[in-house]
């Protein structure tokens, strides 16, 4: 490495996400610091450093320790991700040398320079489906409830997305409630964001992924089964699309999230299907319930 190459935008970026791996509270500490370095910025902090709250006291961004249990090496990943994308593109806007080392950092550039609800999902939105593709051999080694929160937190992160820009895909005829539900800025964001509704804030989990689903709060499921889950084909499409990756429909199965997924184990996604409240939801946004109620065998 040269010396120009050792100081430009994307080695010192890394430098500044490798001082704070070791700390959850200087993880979060990085994230709050790039909002906070501008007025305009700041509103749009609420919801992701809302959620990096929440992960940073289930314990999953502590460190790897040989006298205590550590966190989660694919949610310590993700984070890593969306903070070196984020400090690359401060530092290409405060005149550090360099060129994007990434099409994500390309999106922070425009939100920074041009800060929008839409251009800040685009950029917060591309850097989480990076890590989720560069860290799928990680995923596959935790438990499978974590994984089905990840899919869980990826199918609503996008759908919130949506909500914004393209309103009528996700809500139908509720569509003119999207934009105002799914601002970033906004404290009912947090409704579709925060994990921390649907699932113990605690890791590892000590419950089954089937215990999981079936004492997620009502209004929870009813988001998952009844609004998210007949949309998710047009909703991966969308993403897609708008964030120019084209691998990420490849994250479901015939419309069932399957990230880090077997098929064998499809049918779990079915199992939290149920109840009246959804059909309503799903009647009065345009959609109709897709998945079988039951997971086969329990009938």
């Amino acid at each position: 490495m040269t010396d120009r190459d050792a100081t430009d935008a994307s080695a010192r970026a890394e430098r500044q996400v490798a001082r704070v791996r070791d700390s959850a509270a200087e993880r979060f500490g990085l994230a709050r610091d790039f909002y906070f370095s501008s007025a305009a910025l700041r509103p749009y902090g609420n919801a992701e450093l809302s959620f990096t709250h929440w992960s940073r006291s289930r314990g999953v961004l502590a460190p790897e320790s040989v006298d205590a249990p550590g966190g989660s090496p694919w949610w310590r990943a993700v984070n890593e991700r969306l903070l070196r994308d984020k400090a690359e593109a401060r530092l290409l806007t405060d005149g550090v040398p360099g060129t994007p080392s990434a099409r994500s950092v390309e999106f922070w550039l425009d939100f920074i320079r041009t800060p929008s609800p839409g251009l800040w999902y685009r950029a917060h939105n591309a850097s989480i489906v990076a890590g989720y593709l560069r860290h799928e051999e990680l995923a596959a080694a935790e438990q499978k409830v974590e994984r089905f929160m990840m899919n869980v937190a990826l199918l609503r992160v996008l759908f919130t997305h949506a909500m914004l820009i393209r309103p009528r895909l996700a809500l139908g005829p509720l569509a003119p409630l999207g934009p105002r539900l799914a601002d970033p800025r906004g404290r009912g964001v947090r409704m579709f964001l925060d994990l921390g509704r649907s699932f113990p804030a605690v890791y590892p989990l000590t419950v089954s992924v089937e215990e999981a689903i079936l004492d997620e709060h009502a209004l929870a499921r009813m988001l998952d089964y009844g609004l998210i889950a007949p949309r998710l084909s047009a909703l991966y499409a969308f993403s897609a699309q708008s964030l120019e990756e084209p691998r990420l429909p490849s994250l479901l199965d015939q419309g069932v999230p399957a990230y880090a997924w077997p098929r064998a184990d499809r049918a779990i996604w079915y199992l939290g299907n149920t109840g009246p409240h959804l059909r309503i939801i799903a009647r009065a946004t345009g959609v109709r319930l897709r998945w079988e109620s039951r997971p086969p065998g329990r009938r």
